[in-house]
């Protein structure tokens, strides 16, 4: 069985197949590095493989993408034109409908996922709870899952109503996946490229629970029609979440695992922080938040004409979608600002290049996990620290 920490790090990876962006193998000449080891050493041999790793700028490459960003911003869109783009952003692009119609789970990606099958291990918060009992002594005890002092023990055995707390659990334990022992929510779920790889190990391990939610309903009505789409293991739905208001179905705290990849780039900023807060309140004591997305000065950035800029380094595509360009530190801040204590936050800046036509391209992406302490001693709004 595998710990908690390598089942949450293989299920990033099998997610991040859908972006092409897999992690490659150690080479043995090479120090351990994470995020691949493909290090371009000999710039005569750029064109000998279509990715190079651990890409260092130069200043004058730096100087030279903030300049690029700063003229492609120059012209922003009409506000009428932005409030189109937020209205419309629900609707699943035609030209993406038609493709995962049309996709096939290839026989590769098939063999990636039986070389990276997995098993839970049972008792793994047995292990947070003898953490507890070591660092503030005892007290402390694991019911379901969550790590509990005495105080809070006896408020889930009694309530102010007097009714039984039996009768109280039947009613929350009444959603999809209630009687899942590990649960995870994959946010922006799209038409499912990640969503059946991660079933296909999911529907062999007992006790797993895999939920998946978009905004666009076109989007879930096409996981939900896909022949591999089964309710034991899976829970499909529509959800904007970006309304607070609007509930999940399910309850706070039982979410060992969430993904948010390449999703919060698509969301404005001015509800970026309203979204994090919101997921960090599904996650168990002790669970994950996987995060990967847009960098600042990636070459899609780079890329945007003047008059496609709706705000700072954001923009919007032909298509209507929209896209948000990320420094380490915001993304620090704002996981943070939710209660959320980091374990990975990573700048992952590579050589893409296109070897039939010589094309050269800098690609920047954040990469990151945060974990929501085991037991919550933060107060999201007394939080005022920057990120040194």
């Amino acid at each position: 069985s595998l710990n908690t920490t390598n089942f949450t790090t293989r299920l990033f990876a099998l997610c991040l197949r859908k972006n092409k962006m897999q992690p490659r193998h150690q080479s043995n000449r090479r120090p351990a590095v994470p995020l691949g080891s493909r290090i371009l050493t000999d710039p005569s041999k750029v064109f000998e493989h279509n990715m190079w790793d651990h890409m260092q700028w130069s200043q004058e490459e730096e100087e030279n993408a903030r300049k690029k960003a700063t003229e492609n911003s120059l012209v922003k869109v009409q506000s009428e034109d932005q409030d189109k783009y937020e209205r419309e952003a629900k609707i699943l692009p035609e030209k993406r409908r038609q493709e995962f119609k049309t996709e096939k789970i290839s026989s590769e990606r098939s063999k990636i996922i039986n070389e990276n099958s997995f098993s839970l291990k049972n008792g793994t918060f047995e292990e947070g709870e003898k953490y507890w009992e070591k660092n503030y002594g005892g007290g402390y005890t694991a019911v379901q899952g969550y790590i509990y002092n005495k105080n809070q023990i006896k408020a889930l055995t009694e309530n102010p109503e007097g009714k039984n707390c039996g009768e109280e659990l039947g009613k929350v334990e009444s959603f999809p996946g209630c009687d899942a022992t590990y649960r995870i929510l994959e946010v922006g779920c799209g038409a499912g490229n990640s969503v059946f790889p991660i079933l296909k190990v999911l529907c062999n391990t007992p006790g797993t629970f895999l939920y998946c939610c978009d905004f666009a309903s076109g989007a879930v009505e096409l996981v939900k029609s896909h022949s591999s789409y089964n309710s034991a293991w899976c829970s499909a739905f529509v959800h904007d979440v970006c309304d607070d208001a609007l509930p999940y179905p399910f309850p706070d705290e039982i979410l060992d695992v969430i993904l948010l990849v390449f999703v919060l780039s698509t969301i404005h900023p001015d509800r970026m922080q309203g979204v994090v807060n919101r997921l960090a309140k599904l996650l168990k004591p002790g669970g994950m938040l996987l995060f990967r997305d847009y960098g600042r000065y990636d070459t899609a950035q780079l890329r945007f004409k003047k008059g496609h800029c709706l705000s700072e380094n954001f923009y919007v595509r032909g298509d209507g979608t929209r896209v948000y360009f990320f420094t380490k530190d915001e993304v620090w801040n704002m996981f943070n600002l939710a209660g959320l204590t980091e374990v990975q936050n990573l700048v992952d800046r590579r050589l893409q290049v296109n070897r039939k036509k010589k094309v050269k391209m800098q690609r920047v992406w954040i990469q990151s996990k945060f974990q929501k302490p085991l037991l919550s001693l933060h107060n999201p709004e007394e939080t005022t620290k920057r990120h040194p």
